[in-house]
């Protein structure tokens, strides 16, 4: 074979391919040494220490609401705050008397909107009393209001409304001539059946969460009535 031309290009070994460009400095990370590894934000103030211990719940503004029990004849006095854990309760109320003259038995620990809310379905029970018993109310039977507890006295559930004093357990009704109503299974077509039922409908008018009979065993023999705060302001009647 002929001997090839200087002229001609000579093909570069693999050993010598040419190399990138270097990475400009400004774009080249540079890791801090193991020891001088960046450290998290603080904890705020506030969150630290002694502060901590000094957090306080905001008591609500219930100015509106208690001019509205006075209005409506609710008998209640103002009580010390419970500090119990997260069974908080910035402003209760203890409550020993309904308006027109409705008994709950022993005074009651609930907050205000609580005792509203009762207070304005109960003026409502007594028009259904009337109406399908041509009785009058006179007191409503209560299982309770403020206990420290998760839902369905579950230890390891989600802390009840009753916990904050924003739930109330009604166990039946007392007339002036007739004998009470117990909440529970009652005949099919009878007068009883239909004021609980009635009751019960206008319940989800005033309350957030409506729970009775027929809704789990837990509930079987009374009313659970709350003012729990759902998203978009849903609401549970069950």
């Amino acid at each position: 074979m002929p001997p090839l031309s200087p002229d001609l290009p000579r093909c570069i070994p693999a050993l010598e391919a040419p190399l990138p460009p270097a990475r400009p400095p400004e774009l080249s990370p540079v890791s801090p040494p193991a020891d001088e590894a960046p450290l998290p934000p603080e904890r705020p103030p506030e969150l630290s220490g002694e502060g901590a211990l000094k957090l306080t719940i905001a008591p609500q503004d219930d100015a509106d609401c208690l001019r509205s029990l006075d209005s409506l004849g609710v008998a209640y006095a103002k009580a010390s705050p419970i500090m119990n854990g997260q069974c908080t309760v910035a402003s209760p109320l203890t409550v020993s008397k309904l308006g027109n003259g409705v008994t709950i038995g022993s005074p009651e620990t609930m907050v205000c909107r609580l005792a509203e809310g009762l207070m304005r379905w109960t003026a409502q029970v007594q028009q259904i009393a009337e109406k399908e018993l041509g009785d009058t109310l006179k007191g409503l039977t209560l299982g309770g209001t403020y206990v420290c507890r998760g839902q369905n006295h579950g230890a390891e559930a989600q802390l009840s409304e009753h916990a904050f004093a924003n739930a109330v357990d009604v166990m039946g009704f007392t007339f002036g001539k007739r004998a009470p109503i117990l909440v529970g299974p009652l005949p099919d077509g009878s007068k009883e059946a239909a004021f609980q039922a009635a009751v019960r409908t206008k319940a989800c008018e005033h309350f957030t969460t409506v729970l009775g009979p027929g809704t789990d065993p837990q509930h079987a023999n009374h009313l659970h009535l709350d003012e729990r705060e759902r998203k978009a302001g849903y609401r549970l009647c069950q």
